[in-house]
């Protein structure tokens, strides 16, 4: 079959060409499976835009169990892994609202009510 062939008019061609390019990606494959992905990340201050500061301390005990104790704005938070579809890191505090967002290349922390980001491009300092 040339391409002539399949650009030539014709029902099955270009449904075939339309179906083709309207396949979505699939999804990650921790998310295909209901598995959360673990990152070996260090505690200790996070720089974040705007000079913001963010203190976060590691308790990991397994993937079903695991926190992090966030200090920001004056406050200590206690924040708790959370499943989340994309198997993401997802740490939050229902009191507070607060969700700590935690991956390799940068962490943001967002208004768990509003999902507003409330800080973010959090690097380790």
């Amino acid at each position: 079959m040339n391409l002539r062939s399949l650009l030539a008019p014709g029902a099955l061609s270009l449904s075939l060409i339309l179906a083709a390019c309207g396949t979505a990606p699939s999804a990650p494959p921790a998310a295909q499976s209901g598995q959360q992905l673990e990152f070996k990340l260090a505690s200790g201050t996070y720089n974040c835009e705007n000079q913001v500061r963010v203190r976060v301390d590691r308790e990991i005990r397994n993937q079903v169990n695991s926190g992090i104790s966030l200090n920001w704005n004056g406050g200590s938070y206690r924040l708790v892994r959370d499943a989340s579809s994309s198997g993401l890191p997802r740490f939050e505090d229902r009191a507070s609202g607060l969700v700590w967002i935690d991956l390799p290349w940068k962490s943001l922390l967002l208004d768990g009510k509003t999902n507003t980001p409330l800080i973010n491009e959090c690097r380790p300092a």
